[in-house]
């Protein structure tokens, strides 16, 4: 078994506004190996983005532990956290959050501006733009592409510092079914090469492009299972 990525142990969220508190998540424990492809699935409402958030590191628990490469998280102050997500994590969002009115390519050199080595920034980004078939669209800008490319050039921008994990909150969700199974099989074959992938989706069949799932509701774990029959895009499954 390779090193745990995350281990996070009794983790709870709470917020508070005025008087009023809502219990968010709950008494949560999970492990997370590197090299694992890991979907947290739940409906709308069930907590499922607040733990992604909490993962990627965006945001804090309210009570319990969280190790990431076994530094404890509650211990380390706001900027240096910002530069260990910056560092280690990589973000792909339903709603692409790209930069308007920028090219392909800056978007994706964007990472590279707030890291520690900003050599090559150029010849970086256009490398992970290749690797995801967007080589012939490095000029163009965001505006003038399709959302299925939108969503790749957001995936080259997630790998582009090399990340230990990528978080990607429902990938497929604004895609149409040939962009969505693009999407998963890149997905797939990034943790082929030994890539970290947290998936968070509310759909079955998404999730079970993954090896594991993860199943929440009301803010606590109801199971967490290998998954039997998964799917590959890469055999022409389509993503509903």
């Amino acid at each position: 078994m390779k090193k745990a990525l995350i281990e996070i142990k009794n983790l709870g969220k709470t917020y508070v506004l005025g008087e009023l508190k809502t219990e968010v998540l709950r008494g949560i424990n999970l492990t997370i190996h590197e090299g694992e492809f890991v979907s947290i699935m739940g409906p709308s409402g069930s907590g499922k983005s607040t733990l992604m958030h909490i993962l990627g590191l965006l945001d804090r628990p309210s009570v319990g532990n969280y190790y990431f490469e076994a530094k404890d998280i509650t211990k380390i102050n706001d900027d240096d956290l910002a530069a260990l997500r910056n560092a280690e994590i990589g973000f792909v969002f339903q709603a692409f959050n790209l930069l308007a009115r920028t090219t392909v390519l800056d978007n994706v050199k964007l990472p590279l501006i707030y890291s520690k080595d900003k050599k090559n920034m150029e010849e970086k980004a256009t490398k992970v733009l290749t690797s995801v078939g967007l080589s012939h669209r490095l000029n163009y800008f965001t505006n003038q592409i399709s959302g299925g490319e939108k969503q790749r050039v957001a995936i080259a921008r997630a790998l582009v510092n090399s990340p230990s994990v990528i978080f990607a909150d429902e990938p497929t969700g604004n895609l149409d079914s040939k962009s969505g199974t693009q999407v998963m099989e890149i997905l797939q074959e990034l943790n082929n090469e030994g890539v970290t992938i947290i998936l968070v989706t509310h759909e079955t069949f998404t999730a079970e492009h993954a090896k594991r799932i993860v199943r929440v509701k009301d803010g606590e774990i109801l199971s967490d299972e290998l998954v039997k029959n998964r799917r590959f895009a890469k055999e022409g499954e389509l993503v509903k």
